[in-house]
This record gives structure tokens, sequence and C-alpha cells, in this order.
């Protein structure tokens, strides 16, 4: 009898030691490698037509603007399709066909656009992330801005595998240097911080006389413990959405591009 105690005795501290040493060795925070979710938070919608690689027009009049990506343009107005754009186009037709014709969509916390477009994260019925699959395959660009940035880790990591692969968009893909930017428009550039500066519109990284990089205030939070300051003089790849001031105040950048979460911008 004295034996089992001993024995059981033995067994606990064993399970104790075992939960304690699991506890050391898990990361308080792991990134998600994994954009799914569970389907019951979502609500499906018929889908009347697939527009582009990141965005689809729903039966009921709306059109709906894909959270996480940003997919090469189809064209239009005398304008030629870019590369990858028609694929990227039919793969997501065949994600809602697979899908029976609809798509099952959760709301960004900013749910609109300026265009008047709906923005929400979109996936099938078992939860599989639509962004993730075009951005694996290199069919589109992660794009996070704050604050819909619920994928952003995740989708992130599914354009690594998609670029280490050479997959789609990136056996050509580059970062441009800032000097020969040649238009407006989702781009990856790269240059050198000459200056910093900080006020109430937020933190600006002037990249040269022609280009300027905004982090807007209220985004600022996304950059934990970074001290801007010090970022003069460094190397930095980033990505976005350049608008082409031209015409406007002397003193401004040309170009400008807003950067309102980490994941959009590489210090080198």
């Amino acid at each position: 009898m004295a034996y089992l105690r001993l024995v059981v005795a033995m067994l606990r501290k064993a399970s104790f030691m075992g939960a304690f040493f699991l506890l050391l060795s898990t990361p308080l925070y792991a990134a998600s490698t994994d954009c799914s979710i569970e389907p019951a938070i979502t609500t499906a919608f018929a889908v009347k037509r697939v527009i582009d690689g990141d965005t689809l027009r729903l039966h009921d009049g709306r059109s709906v603007r894909l959270i996480g990506l940003d997919a090469p343009e189809m064209g239009g107005r005398g304008l030629s399709a870019q590369p990858y754009a028609v694929q990227a186009t039919r793969r997501l037709a065949a994600l809602v066909k697979a899908n029976g014709d609809a798509v099952h969509l959760r709301l960004g916390e900013e749910s609109h656009d300026r265009y008047g477009r709906v923005l929400a994260y979109a996936y099938d019925a078992k939860g599989a992330s639509f962004a993730e699959q075009l951005i694996a395959q290199g069919l589109a660009f992660h794009a996070q801005i704050a604050p819909n940035t619920l994928s952003a880790d995740c989708l992130v990591k599914a354009e690594q595998r998609a670029q280490q692969a050479t997959l789609g968009l990136w056996k050509s893909a580059r970062y441009t240097p800032v000097q020969k930017i040649k238009g407006g428009g989702f781009n990856l550039l790269q240059g050198r911080i000459q200056s910093v500066q900080r006020n109430k519109g937020g933190v600006w990284l002037e990249l040269g006389h022609t280009f300027t990089v905004n982090i807007p205030q209220q985004s600022i939070a996304y950059f934990t413990d970074q001290a801007f300051e010090q970022w003069q003089g460094r190397n930095v790849r980033v990505r976005g959405w350049v608008v082409d001031r031209k015409g406007r105040s002397r003193a401004d950048a040309r170009w400008r591009l807003t950067v309102s979460h980490p994941s959009m911008l590489e210090l080198q």
C-alpha cells in the first residue's frame, strides 16, 4: 500500500513537472500561420460577379473589396490588364464557384472605403481564407490598412511562401528605387531615409525631395517601442498605394505613401 502511494505521488510530480516545462517552452505569443476562422462568425452572401482578384459584386448590388490583399488591376478605359490580373480574377472566381457561387464575409472594423464598397474578410463555408489562398499562389500582394489588420501575420507568411517558391507575381516582382517611380497606385519601393519628422500628422519619412512616407498619428500605436528618429540613414522597403501630389504645394514631396501597419514597412 505504501509502495502504491509512492508511485501515485511520483506520477503526480512527473505530471506537474511536465506541465511546468511545457509552460516554459510555450511562447507567450506565436504569429498565426493560418488565416482560417470559425465559419459561424461569418455571413454567407450570393455572388453575382467577380470583378477582379480582390473585388466582388453581390447579388444584392453591393460591391465588396476584400481585406488583406491587392491583386493586379484588370485594366479598362484604354489600359491593359496588369500581369497576372486575369489569373487572379479566374482563381477568385473558381474559389467562389467551388463555394456554391457564394462568399462568407466578416466585416472589417472599418466597414466601407471612400468609394462606398464594403470592406470585408472573405472565406469559404469551412472558414478558409480567400485572401490567403490568392497570396500563397503569388496572385496578389499582402496589403494591410489599419484598423483592418486581423489577418496580417498569416498573410505575410503566405506571401513569404509564394516569394520563396517564386510563384506568380514573384517571378518578376521587385522593390523599385523611389527615384525611379513612374506612377501612382500600389507599389513596392525602396530607398534611404534621409530625415524623420514628427508632428500632429504623424511621422514623416523623407526618402528624397520627391518621395515621402507618412505613418498617421492614429497608426503609431501599431509600431510599438519604435524610436522613429533613429531610423534616419537606414534603408527601407515600403509597399502601398502611392499618391501623385503634382501641382499641390511646392513644399510637399510629389509622391506620398501612407503606411498604417508595420507589415507594410521593412527597415534594412
